[in-house]
């Protein structure tokens, strides 16, 4: 049976969702077009409003519908301290460890010459500008126990340690191949405060 344009547009815009295969990205279209097309009203104007409205902080890079973050601009955070991370998940999944009070760098992704990522594609220049501010005395290198992610930690913290900070990595409590959007908060509270000189 021969399917509609736009029945297969939605089909495959589903199945760029990390995880959702061909079949899973057709059952979700059909039960959303059959069931609950309200639900797909829904996402249709939420995807539009965070395309529209969300962009990257001028500070830390995270996603933000203000030119800075709300964690950039809170006069509580110490400033000393940057904590660069790979993704948006991740600083939330430290933030939610409650141990952390510095700020953050997100580098929207990692090194992987496989996939012919390098330094220019992660904001390697815009995180050496913001940890060379004078103020920042300490980069805690958050970035995932991954080949990818060592390989990362392992060029920014020589990059920085190059322009005299101090650089410190995440204490291996987390587990090797472990991403942090998926470690526990006990854990990650743990290698927090058991950071060590990278």
């Amino acid at each position: 049976m021969k399917t509609h344009a736009s029945l297969d547009e939605l089909i495959e815009a589903l199945r760029r969702l990390p995880g959702v295969g061909p079949k899973s990205a057709q059952r979700m279209a059909y039960h959303l077009l059959q069931h609950d097309r309200d639900a797909l009203s829904r996402l249709g104007h939420a995807c539009h409003d965070a395309l529209t409205r969300i962009h990257h902080c001028q500070l830390c890079n995270t996603f933000t519908e203000s030119p800075v973050c709300e964690t950039c601009m809170n006069p509580e955070r110490d400033p000393g301290v940057l904590c660069v991370v790979e993704t948006p998940a991740d600083l939330l999944m430290v933030e939610q460890t409650l141990t952390y009070h510095g700020l953050y760098f997100v580098l929207m992704g990692r090194l992987s010459p496989l996939d012919g990522i390098g330094p220019k594609d992660i904001n390697i220049t815009k995180l050496i500008q913001r940890a060379s501010n004078g103020v920042v005395k300490e980069v805690i290198l958050a970035t995932n126990f991954t080949n990818e992610g060592e390989a990362t930690a392992h060029y920014v913290g020589e990059t920085l340690k190059a322009r005299g900070l101090t650089v410190t990595r995440l204490a291996r409590g987390v587990p090797l191949g472990g991403e942090l959007e998926y470690v526990d908060a006990g854990t990650l509270a743990r290698a927090m405060l058991d950071r060590r000189t990278a």
